[in-house]
């Protein structure tokens, strides 16, 4: 009987030592066998098992001009996204904005509880500890001073650190630069579609019209990297160094304040204030308050005119800017960043995408369509066509309050891309609300690139600023 016993260990130890470096080996090596398949299968259940472990999240809140927005993402220990219960991620949002509180700063911190309990529903309890929660807030914050905001974000600190179990930090919670914001959104995209680690050829530019300020990010070459302008004194730079994935890229990227859709419609009616303006539709008379000040509203009799119209938004774009002090510009004096191959594709959203959809020219249910900017001279020519009587039939999409400036939006997105961003009019391009990843979509918006940054370790990812 013992001779049989050592018989059967001599046998078994031998496979089961095969068995266990057969169950270590990478998952991804060929199956040249049964056993080796039988064992793959096993390891697949093992890597499930392991990476459900490793699993790490983050929650953004992105406190923009208009409302405010909370972001949850969880990675696996590649930085893949992976699914939160049945969603690829957390997204929420309520209204108004954090700026729309400046005068009580709890009341601003104390919105955002709403969206916090919708982060801490999805983030495991033993997780929330280590979990960054971080907020950046963006056009609206920056204009309604320094005060005001500070008092405002150091309400939302206080709130995260008492009512929250995520980890945080004051330095988490400020009020994004431009070109942050814009450099988020262009890696946040170019993640999506698998682009980061590929020459900067082969990426994607993006444009970004908020309500309060807007941004252009794309790579462009070393060597133009090196003919960017010197800016002043406490300015952001046009050029960004970013190392991802083992890839330096160059970053042009600029944020254009007070150029966002509801802070350009200020500028518009702020070239002739106080009188009638051709941008607005016939029949309307009221008051526009943008940052604090109001502007007194009214159509023509002859109703609004999008030759007239266009007129004033080139005034307000400062597109023949004379103090430029360089070659190649977009407007108000900046840099454009000398064009090239970074920017040959681009994806436009926010409010352009949304405009074009509450206009019917894009299906609803689309996360992307394909356009060029001359559709929206065409759509801006319907518009500026149309009474207000008449709007509210023809759109029943665009909100009431939006109605009366349904010509000069439009007229403004077309007269932005074309004469201040110098895209030709036949340029194809891409609006974008979602970007398909996996099996779902992810919302195309800045807090992506966030949580990458806060999470991803010093070998994946640098950000040299």
């Amino acid at each position: 009987m013992d001779r049989y016993r050592m018989v059967v260990l001599a046998v078994s130890i031998p496979f089961l030592l095969v068995s266990f470096v057969l169950f270590l080996m990478p998952s991804d090596m060929p199956a040249n066998d049964g056993i080796l398949s039988t064992n793959r299968k096993l390891l697949a259940t093992y890597v499930v098992r392991t990476d459900s472990l490793s699993n790490r999240y983050a929650v953004i809140f992105d406190g923009g001009s208009s409302g405010s927005r909370v972001h949850a993402f969880c990675f696996d220990e590649s930085m893949a996204l992976v699914h939160i219960g049945d969603k690829i991620q957390l997204f929420e949002q309520v209204w108004p904005g954090l700026s729309s509180y400046a005068g009580d700063p709890k009341a601003a911190a104390d919105s955002l509880l709403p969206l916090l309990e919708k982060a801490e529903d999805v983030v495991p309890k033993d997780m929330q500890p280590n979990t960054p929660v971080k907020l950046g807030a963006t056009a609206g914050l920056r204009q309604i001073g320094d005060d005001a905001s500070e008092k405002i974000l150091q309400a939302v600190r206080d709130l995260l650190k008492t009512k929250s179990n995520f980890k945080t930090n004051d330095d988490w919670i400020t009020v994004l630069d431009g070109s942050q914001e814009g450099a988020y959104l262009w890696m946040a995209i170019n993640y999506l579609l698998t682009n980061i680690g590929k020459n900067y050829s082969e990426t994607v530019g993006v444009v970004d019209l908020g309500g309060g300020s807007v941004q252009m990010a794309y790579a462009i070459s070393e060597a133009d990297a090196i003919k960017a302008p010197k800016v002043n004194q406490g300015e952001d730079p046009y050029v960004k160094e970013l190392s991802l994935m083992g890839t330096k890229y160059y970053l042009y990227v600029h944020s254009y304040l007070n150029y966002g859709l509801s802070a350009a419609r200020a500028q518009i009616l702020g070239v002739a204030k106080d009188v009638e303006n051709p941008c607005i539709l016939a029949g309307y008379s009221g008051v526009y308050t943008y940052g604090g000040v109001d502007y007194k509203v009214s159509s023509p009799s002859s109703g609004s005119n999008i030759d007239e119209c266009r007129k004033e938004v080139l005034k307000a774009l400062k597109v023949n800017e004379p103090s430029c002090p360089y070659t190649e510009c977009t407007f108000g004096g900046v840099w454009n960043g000398g064009g090239g191959d970074g920017q040959k594709s681009l994806y436009v959203g926010s409010y352009f995408y949304d405009r074009a959809r509450q206009v019917g020219f894009i299906n609803a249910s689309d996360p992307v369509a394909e356009v060029r900017p001359v559709d929206f001279e065409v759509l801006a020519k319907r518009a500026c066509q149309t009474t207000l009587e008449d709007a509210k039939s023809t759109y029943p999409g665009v909100d009431d309050v939006d109605l009366p400036y349904i010509c000069m939006d439009l007229v403004y997105e077309y007269t932005l891309l074309v004469d201040g961003f110098g895209l030709e009019p036949l340029k194809d391009i891409t609006l974008v609300k979602q970007v398909v990843y996996q099996d779902s979509v992810v919302e195309a918006a800045w807090p992506l690139g966030s949580a990458i940054e806060a999470l991803s370790s010093s070998n994946t990812i640098e950000w040299m600023r």
